[in-house]
């Protein structure tokens, strides 16, 4: 793989009880654990910063599909719902589902391009047959 760029952050503290930072400072946070979890909240969480992460990542992949295809999207927006649970062999696994808004194009086109952006995501290319993942589409 050709590098592009490297985000680097560093977590300390109990893990899900502690603080991550990013190597230039510009992510800087507490972490506790969810109090859906037992823990106290109060602060993010590795789900929050994946949500964050994939809804960002996914709305500039489907920007970016739309501009391709010349199609006359407007006021998008992407949310990302990261959700945890219990595996079989005493872990945990993720689900997203990816609820994605716009206006300027008809049903159809909409879903073609939530499907396109699906495809060129690094998220989504990340995540394709490691978890679920669900698109729903929504045109105003």
């Amino acid at each position: 793989m050709k590098v592009i760029y490297t985000a680097s952050a560093q977590s300390t503290g109990d893990g899900r009880n502690g603080h991550t930072r990013s190597s230039d400072g510009i992510l800087d946070a507490e972490l506790a654990v969810p109090t859906e979890m037992g823990g106290a909240g109060g602060a993010t969480n590795p789900e929050q910063l994946f949500a964050a992460g994939y809804s960002a990542c996914f709305h500039s992949a489907l920007k970016g599909v739309a501009r391709a295809a010349k199609a006359p999207i407007a006021d998008t927006a992407v949310t990302a719902d990261v959700s945890i649970g219990p595996n079989d062999v005493g872990g945990y696994i993720l689900a997203v589902a990816l609820h994605v808004e716009m206006s300027g194009v008809d049903q159809a086109t909409a879903d073609k391009l939530v499907e396109q952006a699906h495809q060129v995501c690094p998220y989504s290319n990340a995540t394709r047959g490691n978890i679920e993942v669900t698109l729903d589409t929504v045109v105003a």
